[in-house]
């Protein structure tokens, strides 16, 4: 008999252990430091910055993670010391560097390197970047000294900006939402500033070395980099202390609660067949088939999608990779001819060039590929009764630099993940704080066109960036991961209610999260990957439970939640069948620390998916649906736990 899996192994799909960040203080300044860089920066407890990293990348954007070796930390009741030698090495090349961190309680904080490559050493990126948080920053004033010492007033973008917000810099200075004024001195070369909202971080990200100059870049050997960043905080005043007890308080009407879809890679269409149980009992809206000829796709692989669509009862969406530039065309009227011989339609159909499926950096040229409206013209003689839509089929960043000929189509579409720049499990939860400015952006692309989002999830199914996500035999959490083992855990089920949320209150009419099975799946079937514990014992992932409450409220009136921590929980709330008073509410905690929830009134019955209902829910699809009676006015929610709340919670 299987063993029960491990509290890692539901919480977080791997065994893989994590050291626990190291706290530093020094009076009223703290910083976490963890892999040698610095995290959360807080000053009488209050967030003044999300990082100050010392990275160094290859020419994919993979970034290292370096040996640390004779690591040196000293602390007193007024200052920290931290000083270690690190290196950063694959097969082919290796650069080496030392660090040393100051902190002192007057609230000035230094981090400065000095390294050189072993041999030539090609990278993207080798340097400093600084991270500003988004909350309470977004659309705030920031006084900028360039490079050559001018000081220009500007502010941090509301809507996302596509390309760099702020050039040339030395230096940023800015109030956190606490009043304390930040300045960030950055020496050593020159900086730039990106817009990481692009991507789902939470962040306005300042790092070194302009993409105007070329990329990847080599590092003789003799060339010593010295790099030096100085944070010093003024202010006396900290945050109000939060209280312990999560509180909810339900908002107006938002309009009906979006259609939800998966995608579906033809390789897994097989594997998606041989579960058919779950996956019928989801009842998603859509199912978004994918047809790429480069990768040998052909009618027979979309039969087989469309026989997986057929059978969890969802609408066939077909997304197509346009290979050909000169002869699109024919591509795409050839395609549309041996669709319709299948008699079969696609209600949507959504294109993309593929060319347009890697990423290009602002400053360089756009590859050849078809004119968009043209695209989309030739689809709509191909396929004249679909809803023909565009955008991109990778992520917001390439929607935001590249924006489609919205008089052209009828639905405007892009998807996410959540570990471009980040692996780690606090990195992959923050991207949810970045989603209602990516809805507000998008909305302002698409007008007057809806928009949709999908199919995403926490890893990337394909990679903008580089030649491929990453592979990951040992299952283990790293950037670009494609099979990410937090897909099978309970931190991915509160994820993909947090998506969800977002982008329904920001105004999605179609939403996409992973997939029937595989790296994205909802349920289990054997995969070239480890899938520890669900390989013995086979089930459904704790997010597929979301998923099919969010597929069964579809319609229903969609209702905002004040959350009295929105950082540590997230929820929405839909209002009953019309004629009935009965609604739901379903919120997931984003941190690994149990939480206390005061129940709002009216409160009649709940359900909990939590670490230690993990085993039922892994092997029953309705186990949400099993409501049990409030046990008082307050209740506790475990580690990335989801709760569902039903009862009489009145009119907005």
């Amino acid at each position: 008999m299987t063993q029960d899996p491990t509290p890692a192994l539901r919480l977080f799909g791997t065994e893989e252990s994590v050291p626990p960040p190291r706290l530093l203080r020094a009076g009223p300044l703290s910083a976490e430091l963890e892999a040698g860089n610095l995290r959360y920066i807080r000053y009488r407890g209050a967030e003044v910055l999300r990082a100050v990293s010392y990275i160094v990348r290859d020419k994919d954007w993979g970034t290292y993670n370096p040996e640390i070796t004779a690591l040196d930390i000293s602390e007193g009741p007024d200052s920290f010391t931290v000083s270690y030698a690190a290196r950063a090495a694959d097969d082919a090349q290796a650069f080496s560097y030392r660090a040393r961190i100051t902190g002192n309680a007057d609230g000035t904080l230094v981090f400065e390197a000095t390294g050189a490559a072993e041999s030539p050493f090609l990278t993207n990126r080798t340097g400093f970047v600084i991270l500003h948080p988004i909350a309470g920053i977004s659309g705030s004033p920031v006084t900028i000294t360039h490079a050559d010492g001018q000081v220009e007033e500007g502010r941090f973008p509301r809507i996302i900006d596509p390309v760099q917000p702020m050039m040339n810099l030395r230096a940023l200075a800015h109030v956190s939402p606490q009043k304390h004024r930040v300045t960030c001195l950055m020496e050593g070369d020159t900086y730039e500033m990106e817009d990481q909202r692009n991507w789902t971080d939470a962040s306005y990200k300042t790092y070194v070395r302009p993409l105007a100059l070329p990329w990847p870049y080599t590092l003789a050997p003799t060339e010593e980099i010295a790099q030096r960043i100085t944070v010093t905080i003024e202010g006396a005043d900290g945050g109000a202390a939060a209280d312990p007890v999560l509180c909810l308080s339900l908002g107006a009407q938002q309009g009906p609660l979006p259609a939800l879809g998966m995608g579906l890679d033809p390789d897994d269409a097989a594997a998606a067949l041989g579960v058919p149980a779950p996956l019928k009992a989801l009842g998603l809206s859509h199912l978004i088939c994918h047809h790429d000829p480069r990768r040998g796709h052909d009618m027979e692989s979309l039969r087989r999608q469309l026989r997986v669509a057929a059978m969890m009862g969802a609408d066939p969406w077909l997304e197509v990779v346009v290979v050909n530039v000169d002869g699109f065309w024919d591509e795409i009227a050839e395609l549309g001819r041996s669709i319709a011989a299948l008699g079969v339609r696609f209600p949507t159909v959504l294109l993309s060039p593929a060319p347009d499926l890697k990423c290009t950096l602002p400053g360089s040229v756009w590859p050849p590929a078809p004119d968009a409206a043209a695209l989309a013209e030739a689809a709509r003689t191909a396929f004249p009764n679909s809803r023909i839509g565009g955008g991109m089929f990778s992520y917001f960043t390439e929607l935001n630099r590249k924006r489609p000929p919205i008089d052209s189509l009828d639905l405007v579409g892009f998807t996410t993940s959540a570990m471009v720049h980040a692996g780690d499990d606090r990195s992959v939860i923050e991207t949810l704080q970045a989603l209602p400015a990516i809805a507000r952006s998008a909305a302002a692309i698409a007008t007057p066109l809806p928009f949709s989002v999908g199919p995403s999830a926490i890893g990337m199914r394909a990679n903008p960036y580089g030649a491929a996500p990453k592979d990951n035999p040992g299952n283990i959490r790293q950037a670009m991961n494609f099979n990410d083992p937090r897909q099978r855990g309970l931190l991915g089920a509160a994820w993909t209610l947090g998506y969800f949320a977002e982008f329904a209150l920001g105004g999605a009419t179609a939403i996409a999260l992973g997939a029937p099975v595989g790296a994205f799946g909802a349920v289990h079937a054997p995969a070239p990957f480890p899938q520890p514990w669900y390989d013995d014992e086979g089930g459904v992932f704790p997010l597929y439970h979301p998923l099919r409450a969010m597929a069964r409220l579809r319609g229903r009136a969609l209702r905002r939640v004040e959350i009295s921590d929105p950082v540590r929980a997230v929820a929405l709330a839909v209002d009953g069948p019309v004629g009935t008073r009965e609604g739901e509410i379903w919120l997931a905690n984003l941190t690994g620390a149990p939480l206390a929830l005061r129940l709002p009134a009216g409160t009649t019955g709940m359900a909990k998916l939590d670490a230690g209902s993990f085993l039922r829910a892994a092997r029953d699809p309705g186990h949400m649906d099993k409501l049990s009676p409030p046990p008082g006015p307050e209740v506790e929610i475990g580690p990335y736990a989801l709760l569902r709340i039903c009862g009489d919670f009145g009119t907005a």
